[in-house]
């Protein structure tokens, strides 16, 4: 299942004298997944975002992933990924990417972002950027919150009690995982599985793509990323682009959602079977 790590080594190549002597350039080196926990008995569960005290928050789609039936709901768990509330925050139709800013938890349900406290998870207010179809993952990022619409390769800023388009490009397609990186975003496709880098100003610049269905990106420490494809795989892409799949779980039938990193913690969603992954980071 896991991919171990790879040394880095050179490869020397034989010469004649008049010919330079060529080295291969060292292989990069790629991390490995330790699993620390697993937690169950969630509902169709596709986004994670950090809690105020060090816990996650869960969103559950419980239905269908587009179908308004007020089955949605978000659970809001513990460092160890114990339950503490599973209903922190209700009345939601299929809920996904969460940021929190502020005090404020903010929920992308289907075409509109929905707000709750993010200590007592009692709803504040609601915002339906115009023209979303299928609203995914959020970011903060310099204090504004972000989310893309998968539907319309769409990414809308949210702020002000209103939601404007920020950056919408053809090579979008599919747009789904965000994570911000100091002066850039980083963003996932799902039609090519790309990873991207945008400047502030909205400015693309591809650094790895061949992930199909790519949903959630997570920074490694040390250099390079980890981006999931939610049919069930976990990549890792190097610093200058090489895409190496640590983990691929389709076979078994665990998808693997919204990956987030948290220092050397990775937390994944697992829509099916219904359970949240933590792994470590190890290098």
């Amino acid at each position: 299942m896991f991919r171990t790590l790879t040394a880095l080594s050179l490869l020397a190549l034989a010469a004649c004298k008049t010919d330079p002597v060529e080295t291969a350039e060292p292989a990069e080196p790629v991390p490995e997944l330790a699993p620390l926990w697993v937690s169950s008995g969630f509902d169709a569960p596709e986004g994670v975002a950090l809690a105020p005290d060090g816990g996650y928050f869960i969103s559950n789609v419980g239905g269908d992933a587009d179908v308004r039936d007020g089955d949605g709901h978000v659970t809001k768990i513990a460092a160890d990924g114990t339950i503490e509330k599973r209903e922190f925050a209700v009345i939601l139709d299929a809920p996904k990417g969460m940021a929190v800013l502020d005090g404020q938890l903010y929920v992308a349900d289907i075409d509109e972002v929905v707000m709750y406290d993010a200590e007592t998870g009692m709803r504040t207010g609601r915002i339906a950027p115009k023209g979303a179809a299928f609203l995914n993952d959020m970011a903060v990022w310099d204090g504004t919150v972000y989310v893309s619409d998968s539907g319309t390769a769409t990414i809308y800023r949210v702020a002000g009690g209103k939601a404007e388009i920020w950056l919408q490009d053809p090579r979008l397609g599919g747009v789904n995982g965000l994570l911000p990186d100091g002066d850039r975003m980083l963003i996932a496709t799902m039609e090519t599985g790309t990873l991207f880098s945008a400047s502030a100003s909205g400015d693309l610049t591809a650094i790895a793509s061949g992930m199909t269905d790519a949903d959630g990106i997570g920074l490694v420490p040390g250099g390079g990323y980890l981006v999931s494809s939610w049919p069930g795989q976990i990549h890792h892409v190097s610093p200058r682009g090489k895409v190496t799949t640590l983990l691929d779980t389709t076979e078994a039938g665990i998808l693997q959602n919204d990956l987030t990193v948290i220092g050397d913690t990775v937390i994944v969603p697992n829509w099916v079977p219904g359970t949240v992954t933590a792994w470590k980071i190890v290098r």
